[in-house]
């Protein structure tokens, strides 16, 4: 940023912004009625030329206009955009998607994932957390035959329900009393600490408990040792294919719609937005995930009372995303988030 002065600044911004609204090349003809200072188009050809030399521009045919690079959109990003407010009908409308009244934190963040997508027009992204607080009581909902519901609440007051499945046939008498014992050994102690236990507890059989009630327990003890550490839930990737204008381009989203369908990539990235503060911004070639896609990720962690990180919110888009737009919504819906979750 230092080695451009204030008119190639405001240059490389009118493209840049120019870029977003359009998604197509910026000419100087077009340019000169946009710039604060008035300047011939040929010296605005000259600012953009120069701009090219530094890789921060680049012309998409000899004679268009330019369009900015991954390079030219991160140097936008963290010197020449201004950020814009989250209106207070937003704000209403992702306060009322995160509240978990009602449903589990996982329903509450698909929720805020998909409203995150709709206000953005981009795919929604969320990493949930798997839940690892202190448990505060646990309870038994029978389904009908072979099946039961299993509800557990944390001792921060989030709810999780489990469906799992149960011996045809069996008395209500067992659900109550793998309810009690379950009562008994978790409270306090987290999911996966609870679990080596109880299994233990059932290998040594120390806990005096019929056969029915211990498959039950059993069953209930896999459904939480199948849980993966973390989810990705992706919303709205449809809205990828909105500006799509080229079959090359088309090509580039179905590889992302590969990457998100595996996961693996994406938790990683989420993982890492994580390790930071505040909203984190991946476009393009800053990572390895979107080289070859035009698409850009903004991302935030979100955090409990402590300032413990659980879990990772935010959109993937065209690179020529509105930035100042989805840059505050991201931030909004993850620190809104992390009042729910207290």
């Amino acid at each position: 940023m230092a080695e451009l002065n204030e008119r190639a600044r405001e240059v490389l911004r009118r493209v840049v912004e120019g870029y977003v609204e359009t998604g197509e090349p910026v000419g100087s003809r077009a340019l000169t009625r946009k710039l604060s200072e008035t300047l011939s188009p040929a010296t605005i050809r000259n600012i953009m030329a120069d701009l090219q030399d530094l890789g921060l521009l680049y012309s998409p045919h000899t004679s268009a206009g330019r369009l900015p690079t991954d390079a030219g959109l991160r140097l936008f990003v963290n010197g020449l955009l201004e950020v814009g407010n989250v209106s207070e009908e937003e704000r209403e409308s992702i306060e009322a998607r995160c509240a978990t009244v009602g449903r589990n934190f996982t329903e509450a963040l698909e929720q805020a994932t998909t409203l995150l997508s709709g206000l953005s027009r981009c795919a929604g992204v969320v990493l949930a957390p798997k839940t690892d607080q202190p448990l505060k009581h646990i309870e038994f909902v029978n389904l009908g035959p072979g099946r039961a519901l299993v509800v557990t609440v944390t001792q921060s007051g989030h709810v999780e329900n489990r469906v799992i499945d149960t011996p045809i046939g069996m008395p209500p008498s067992v659900l109550v009393e793998a309810a009690n014992y379950l009562n008994a050994r978790l409270i306090g102690r987290t999911f996966d600490d609870a679990r080596r236990l109880i299994l233990e507890d059932l290998r040594l059989k120390r806990a005096e408990l019929n056969d029915l009630t211990a498959r039950v327990i059993e069953s209930g003890m896999a459904t939480w040792a199948g849980e993966p550490g973390s989810a990705l839930i992706v919303r709205g990737q449809a809205r990828l294919l909105e500006d799509i204008t080229a079959i090359e381009d088309l090509e580039r989203v179905r590889t992302l719609f590969d990457a998100l369908e595996r996961g693996e990539n994406f938790v990683r990235l989420l993982e890492l937005a994580n390790a930071a503060t505040g909203v984190q911004i991946f476009i393009g070639t800053d990572n390895p995930l979107f080289a070859n896609t035009g698409c850009s990720m903004v991302v935030a962690p979100f955090r409990d009372s402590q300032e413990r990180i659980l879990g990772a919110i935010g959109v993937i888009g065209p690179t020529r995303l509105n930035y100042a737009r989805i840059i505050p919504l991201v931030d909004y819906t993850a620190r809104t988030i992390g009042r729910v979750v207290g």
